[in-house]
């Protein structure tokens, strides 16, 4: 009996650790050169931030941040998000990730992990994958691949977010479909 209890116990802190992932300390560069730190560029005031990974040559990375960059700042307007893209083309291409942008117009900050850095501390495989920061800077919802129409949802658990609202609850639902 003991032993049962032992291992629900440790499986509610196991669960309630990954629930509430920090985001890790990764030095990347901006579209400058520059380099800071991952705990500067999720700093907003309490309120929510989203951090999008993607990649130049990934088709549904681009569709989900031009569909982010064309809400954003109604987004913006109405929760205080902060929309922040990580590009983890490697070193080889990391020239041309600020064309790239620009000839999109995206108006969030763009940060390369030409090495991997980040993506690797944050436990991404593969692309587009997007992280919901709580004011805290604490992990609250992700967000894998992308389809026409996954930014509502994804404006759905902003608004929550920034509401104060926790998202356990959707995340119990989501595991049990």
């Amino acid at each position: 009996m003991k032993k049962i209890v032992f291992a629900m116990l440790l499986a509610f802190v196991v669960s309630a650790v990954a629930y509430s992932q920090e985001v890790p300390q990764v030095q990347l560069k901006n579209l400058k050169g520059k380099v800071v730190n991952s705990q500067e560029i999720i700093e907003n005031d309490g309120k929510p931030v989203m951090v999008c990974f993607f990649a130049t040559w990934c088709k549904p990375c681009i569709k989900e941040l031009t569909a982010f960059s064309e809400a954003y700042e109604d987004w913006a307007d109405e929760t205080g998000v902060k929309i922040i893209a990580v590009s983890i083309d490697d070193a080889r291409s990391t020239n041309s990730v600020g064309p790239f942008v620009n000839a999109r117009g995206w108006d969030f900050d763009v940060y390369l992990d030409a090495n991997g850095d980040f993506k690797r501390a944050m436990n991404v495989n593969n692309v587009p994958h997007s992280f919901l920061l709580d004011g805290k800077g604490n992990v609250a919802w992700q967000h894998t691949s992308y389809l026409e129409g996954d930014e509502a949802e994804t404006f759905e658990m902003i608004k929550k977010v920034a509401a104060g609202e926790s998202l356990k609850d959707e995340k119990k639902e989501k595991e049990e479909e």
